[in-house]
């Protein structure tokens, strides 16, 4: 009888576990916007920020993949340190910074919930690229197609319709607004930060496409992964001593100055990137990918509570909006894989082809 207790008891929490991993990877990638917008809230360069952050997740993954891959890493060729340079430009550099960038002038919770729109824009390259094939007459592709839709309407609704305030807990550095209406100038920042994150979704999902090429070429996922990272830790270091010429800015302490790098650059490339990984081999990517709304209302709780930020009606509804179209075209992708491929062979593939390196489903 106990053995019997305990044979149920261990298969009933291997059957929980995908669930466990994937909803404590959405607490810690909900951390990512926290520490991020706080590194930023206290004065530290967002261009400083990405440097270090892609550092330390370089020097985090290098030792697992000079360990675990030392004896399948393929030699490195012109084509790919060329493709790698340019993933290390796409996601590091024009993503991360205009991300970062974009939740300066909105917010943390705000850039969450727009980010939920980047499977919708891969969609769309991969379409525009032959990459991806639609046949308007299949319930799957109809899926993909109106799921793209309803989360641009999404992100345009966030855009232009900011909404009063929903104040959901009290913070001394909140500021309340009486009547929830917005200064021409206020206004003005909202649309441009909304532009700037909408920036980096392109520039992440573009990653995505060319991230599936790279990996054929080179199927060694953690040795690419900190390749990119050190990439485009270098690149970006360019790009911020040409913009920044001050010194101070490079400046770390006990503060987030240094707990927001050391926190993204570990969680969102090293253990996210395993868990990911782990979770895909049993469950597929699209099962990882669902659970991905489920930052954007972790974010919104915390950020409000942590850092005293305003919420407002339109990034609510906006935000569920593009999760409706975010569960259609996974969905509708989830149909295309279960059909082309065997479970087994779509495991190892689509793990390789859809992984995000840097900061997956996450930022």
């Amino acid at each position: 009888m106990e053995k019997i207790c305990g044979a149920s008891f261990g298969k009933m929490c291997n059957q929980a576990k995908p669930y466990l991993l994937t909803v404590g990877l959405q607490f810690g990638m909900a951390g990512t916007y926290i520490f991020t917008k706080a590194s930023l809230n206290h004065g530290m360069s967002r261009l400083v920020f990405i440097v270090y952050r892609n550092a330390i997740a370089a020097f985090a993954l290098a030792p697992f993949a000079l360990i675990f891959e030392r004896k399948t890493r393929p030699k490195m060729t012109i084509s790919v340190f060329i493709q790698i340079l340019a993933l290390g430009f796409l996601e590091p550099v024009i993503d991360q910074g205009f991300t970062f960038l974009g939740m300066q002038y909105t917010s943390a919770s705000f850039a969450s919930a727009v980010m939920n729109a980047v499977p919708s824009v891969t969609f769309v390259l991969a379409v525009i690229l032959r990459l991806e094939r639609v046949k308007i007459k299949e319930l799957r592709s109809q899926a993909k197609v109106i799921g793209t839709l309803v989360s641009f309407g999404g992100a345009l609704l966030m855009t232009l319709y900011k909404g009063p305030q929903m104040h959901l807990f009290h913070h001394s550095n909140t500021t309340h607004q009486q009547d929830g209406s917005l200064s021409p100038q206020s206004h003005t920042n909202w649309v441009k930060g909304t532009l700037f994150i909408c920036l980096g979704c392109v520039a992440w999902s573009s990653f995505y496409i060319l991230q599936s090429i790279t990996v054929r070429k080179y199927p060694a996922e953690l040795s690419l992964s900190s390749l990119i990272c050190l990439m485009g830790a270098l690149q970006s270091a360019v790009v911020a001593l040409v913009a920044d010429h001050n010194s101070r800015a490079w400046a770390i302490g006990l503060d987030y100055r240094l707990y927001g790098p050391l926190y993204t650059g570990i969680m969102s490339s090293g253990i996210a990137y395993y868990i990911q990984g782990l979770v895909m081999q049993s469950r597929g990517p699209v099962f990882v990918t669902s659970f991905n709304p489920l930052c954007m209302i972790i974010v919104a709780a915390l950020s409000s509570f942590l850092l005293g930020e305003h919420i407002y009606l339109g990034s609510i509804v906006g935000g569920i909006i593009i999760a409706v179209g975010l569960y259609s075209v996974v969905w509708g992708k989830g149909k295309d894989d279960a059909e082309l491929t065997p479970p087994l062979a779509t495991t190892n593939k689509t793990e390789t082809q859809q992984l995000p390196i840097t900061s997956a489903t996450n930022k």
